[in-house]
């Protein structure tokens, strides 16, 4: 967690490339701590700021993985998690970076027509299948319901 040695000046000049599908140069990220200036001017006081972001960035990520069983929006905590250690650090910014490029392009593919034919396809297919097999086992053992409703 030390500020001067997570590799600012380097990552910013080997930053990744936001793809945006078009061709108009991207602004360059900024890497590294968004800590008020006040809280950067002060080691102890940024070094105790960054523990407090990785402790709260932490819970949030933990929430997320203990939702992701559950019905809720697990995926979408952790990476509010992610997001909160972005402000601190640059790993997370760059795994943040690194998510968006391949959420980018698994959205292009998914439009792409030959995909989506394709997927349609298999979607109806495994429908059949799944009517087919609800239909044979209704028809040998018939619509049973776990109670007993003549009582």
């Amino acid at each position: 967690m030390n500020a001067e040695s997570d590799g600012r000046r380097g990552a910013a000049e080997a930053g990744p490339q936001v793809a945006t599908g078009d061709d108009a140069p991207e602004k360059e990220p900024v890497w590294g701590s968004r800590a008020p200036r006040f809280i950067k001017r002060s080691r102890p006081l940024h070094l105790s700021w960054q523990v407090g972001v990785f402790i709260v960035g932490l819970g949030v990520v933990a929430l997320g993985v203990i939702l992701l069983p559950l019905p809720g929006p697990g995926w979408l905590v952790i990476f509010a998690g992610m997001a909160i250690w972005a402000t601190e650090f640059v790993w997370a910014q760059l795994v943040l970076a690194w998510t968006k490029r391949k959420v980018t392009e698994a959205a292009h593919r998914a439009l792409d027509p030959k995909v989506r034919r394709r997927n349609l396809i298999l979607t109806t297919i495994a429908v059949v299948i799944c009517a087919v097999a609800v239909s044979a086992y209704v028809w040998k053992f018939g619509v049973v319901m776990p109670w007993k409703i003549e009582q």
